[in-house]
């Protein structure tokens, strides 16, 4: 018995190596761009963008690696996005902390996630969503990633008169991304292996052609970058900057709890919510709606953060992107282990990993969203007091641009209308715990 059967259990869960790294890969190559957007993103807050390319590769390794070997599951984790952009732009340019204090809140948010996970308490939170939530969430991401991916490609843009509309379809990165799309859908109908894997990797090279015939135009001041890799290897940067940076100064402010409670606050549901999706998708959740080994997953994830906090990087939380790498067959921890290994393999290759435009990895995400639009015809719409719940999440995931936004409105529109309905006996004392929490996360802001 080889050891990737004997640690992930392959033949139990109807897989094999060769599926199972190849959805690691796919899952790793949607989500690198993280490498590249967080150091960004965090960088405004002063931190040396440098040292965060490798804590954020280390981070993102290290959270991966422990859902594998904790939770056997094929989802990966890295800095959270979204959190990223409250650690830099509210709590330090906006509140005035320092970075080494944002850092701070973050690790006391892993501590208390590992306290809560060890006590199951979020377990209970996870088992409390009623199954036709936990259907429409996995509809919701779906949307919401597609919804990413078109972003991201410039296929939706931003649009002053009515928020978002189409973009230039002309343009072509766009144009590659919606012919890199259908190319990855047609590979999903002739059931080829590795179809999203292979849709960014035709998608990128198409660019790279386009480029090369002067038909890609590079324009750094537009955010036209080159498709040719600067390079093939390079030594990783110092973390020495950031590297356990913590400043424990203000932890007993008012408003230093205030920030914490957010950081929790995003960071379970999101983290719940995508866990919900991806799943729900793989089929991994029994007949009532429970997920098997769902400690060791949160567990997981309260270490990541815990440890990436140490490193110098924003809260680590479970990617939505995993569910690409479920997608494409991945059903065990080895999908993951691949994904954490590709992260530490891209701190040496990240001239490659670097130059990969978003555009290439959109026709994944794309279809990740078809995939799980497919549950859609599980949810009970007729009964109004489980249907519109699980309708306003969905929407809310899309609108808000927030995973746990949907799960606020879907949980409490159904506590609501089941109350008024005369169908209270319906509800459990969690989700109607969880209804008044989000009732008073909505009002005080």
């Amino acid at each position: 018995m080889s050891f990737f059967e004997k640690q992930f259990k392959l033949q139990e869960n109807g897989t094999n190596v060769r599926t199972e790294i190849y959805a690691g890969l796919t899952t790793f190559m949607t989500m690198a761009y993280i490498l590249i957007v967080n150091p960004n993103i965090l960088s405004a807050s002063g931190m040396d963008a440098g040292a965060l390319l490798t804590a954020t590769a280390v981070a993102s390794a290290l959270g991966t690696l422990c859902m594998a070997f904790f939770a056997n599951y094929p989802f990966a984790l890295a800095p959270g996005m979204g959190l990223n952009a409250y650690f830099a732009f509210t709590v330090v340019l906006t509140y005035g902390y320092s970075w080494q204090t944002a850092l701070t809140a973050v690790f006391i948010e892993g501590i208390i996630f590992i306290i809560l996970s060890a006590v199951n308490v979020r377990e209970a939170i996870f088992n409390a969503i009623p199954y036709n939530l936990k259907k429409s969430t996995s509809v919701g991401i779906g949307l919401f990633i597609a919804f990413i991916g078109m972003q991201n490609a410039g296929i939706i843009v931003n649009n002053d008169a009515t928020l978002v509309g189409l973009g230039n379809v002309k343009s072509v990165p766009v144009a590659l991304a919606l012919i890199g799309t259908l190319i990855t859908v047609f590979l999903v109908i002739k059931k080829v292996r590795g179809a999203l894997l292979f849709g960014i990797i035709i998608t990128y090279i198409l660019g790279i052609i386009c480029q090369l015939a002067g038909i890609y135009v590079v324009d750094p001041a537009n955010g036209v970058y080159s498709l040719l890799p600067s390079g093939i290897v390079s030594a990783p940067p110092s973390i020495a900057p950031i590297f356990g940076k913590l400043d424990f100064s203000n932890v007993f402010s008012l408003d230093f709890l205030v920030i914490i409670f957010s950081f929790l606050f995003v960071d379970l549901f999101d983290t719940l919510g995508t866990l919900i999706g991806v799943s729900s998708k793989a089929g991994f959740l029994d007949k009532d709606g429970k997920l098997p080994k769902i400690k060791g997953a949160l567990m997981a994830d309260a270490v990541a953060t815990t440890a990436g906090a140490v490193l110098g990087t924003s809260t680590v939380t479970t990617f939505v992107e995993s569910a690409s790498g479920v997608a494409d067959g991945g059903r065990t921890g080895l999908t993951s282990f691949t994904a954490g290994i590709l992260f530490l393999v891209a701190l040496i290759f990240s001239p490659i990993i670097s130059a990969i435009p978003s555009f290439a990895t959109t026709p994944a995400l794309i279809t990740v969203g078809l995939f799980m639009m497919e549950q859609v015809v599980e949810i009970n719409f007729k009964d109004y007091t489980e249907g519109f719940p699980a309708f306003i999440g969905i929407t809310m995931m899309v609108v808000a641009y927030s995973i746990s936004e949907g799960l606020v409105f879907s949980v409490i529109s159904y506590v609501v209308l089941k109350a008024v309905s005369g169908r209270s006996k319906e509800l459990n004392p969690v989700i109607v715990i969880i209804a008044l929490l989000f009732l008073v996360k909505l009002l005080v802001g």
